[in-house]
């Protein structure tokens, strides 16, 4: 079971270690041929704080960097109207045309039937990818302002071998003072390209894991945790097979015992506008299957996945049962999805309608 710190004893329900980007989104057009963007700003481990303060209330935080310029005030300006705490970001100066350190641009198109959504990424020598350990007071964090929750994942530790060992550098600190830990692998091939590809992202992977209570990942990351020897049945093993689900989860707890929950949102991919969408998680040796969405239809996909996360969280951190925690993940994630943007618009009394079987009708 988690064993989470009292709500009085910190100033924080969670805290978000993670890149928070400007993304450029051209409607419904395509990247290659717009005149203009719509601007919003995102990034996998800041999505979860943001929905966790925007939709269910909570309090947060988002430990980031930015260059000391217009650009990270805009993406500041973003994240302060999310009522999310900035007072955490480390504001790198600007050398006057981004050759030592920028701001990371995203360009998301949202795809259409056939056409599936594209993500351009333009964040090399991004502050954030320059942070190292050391550049952040962790003991202050964690010591003096307190969290109960901290979150991070595998797109921070993606962007260059400091941030992977700051990560860790945070991890072990939030550790030290008693705070939940989740880590979402979110492995994104492009980011870890030249830098090992898969097998550097799985070796980081298993450091960070040793510290966290919860991940959230699929089955190849699972797996890639266990190595090349892993006690499992091999290829084939469906999450939708909740003794296959349970084998690969049993086997990941025994090596990893530090963990608590083992969560996987599931999305089957029929047309860039609709999926199937749900979820599974392991905890205390039992496999739990959260509500399902047949044809889900998708607005912009980018996020869901972050949307997921935080619900699943917001149900943990109020100490639900696990199935009530996975169904907040699945139905929040499916509104962050029916909107545009990274980020959740939703309020969580439509989190709870969905939960209850709310229809789609108009409301008057």
């Amino acid at each position: 079971m988690l064993a989470l710190k009292p709500i009085d004893s910190c100033v924080y329900d969670e805290i978000s270690l993670g890149e928070v980007m400007l993304r450029l989104d051209p409607g419904e057009g395509r990247i290659r041929c717009a005149r203009s963007f719509k601007a919003w700003e995102g990034g996998g481990e800041y999505n979860v704080a943001k929905a966790l303060r925007k939709c269910f209330q909570m309090k947060t935080a988002t430990v980031t960097a930015l260059a000391d310029n217009d650009i990270g005030y805009l993406i500041e300006d973003f994240m302060m109207e999310g009522g999310v705490d900035t007072r955490f970001i480390k504001w790198a100066p600007y050398d006057g045309i981004g050759g030592k350190v920028r701001n990371g641009l995203n360009f998301t198109e949202r795809g259409f039937g056939a056409r599936g959504a594209i993500g351009v990424s333009d964040r090399a020598n991004s502050a954030a990818s320059q942070l190292k350990p050391g550049d952040v007071n962790w003991e202050t964090i964690f010591g003096q302002f307190g969290t109960r929750w901290f979150h991070t994942g595998g797109i921070f530790s993606a962007l260059s071998e400091t941030t992977a060992k700051t990560a860790l550098e945070a991890v072990e600190c939030a550790k030290k003072y008693d705070a939940a830990v989740s880590y979402d692998f979110n492995f994104r091939p492009s980011l870890w390209k030249d830098r090992g590809g898969k097998a550097k992202a799985q070796e980081v992977n298993r450091e960070l894991v040793k510290y966290a209570d919860v991940i959230i990942g699929g089955e190849a990351d699972f797996k890639g945790l266990l190595g090349p020897d892993a006690p499992v049945s091999g290829e084939g093993i469906s999450f939708s097979d909740r003794e296959g689900y349970k084998e690969i989860a049993e086997a990941v707890s025994a090596a990893y015992p530090n963990l608590k929950v083992i969560a996987s949102a599931l999305r089957k991919v029929k047309s860039a506008t609709v999926n199937d969408w749900s979820a599974v998680c392991w905890a205390d040796g039992q496999v739990y299957t959260g509500m399902s969405f047949e044809g889900l239809e998708i607005f912009d996909r980018v996020g869901g996945g972050d949307g997921f996360a935080a619900g699943l969280i917001y149900g943990l951190l109020n100490g639900l049962g696990m199935r009530e925690a996975l169904n907040y993940g699945v139905c929040h994630g499916a509104l962050v999805m029916s909107t545009p943007g990274d980020t959740s618009m939703a309020i969580r009394q439509e989190v709870e309608d969905l939960m209850k079987g709310a229809g789609a009708g108009v409301q008057r």
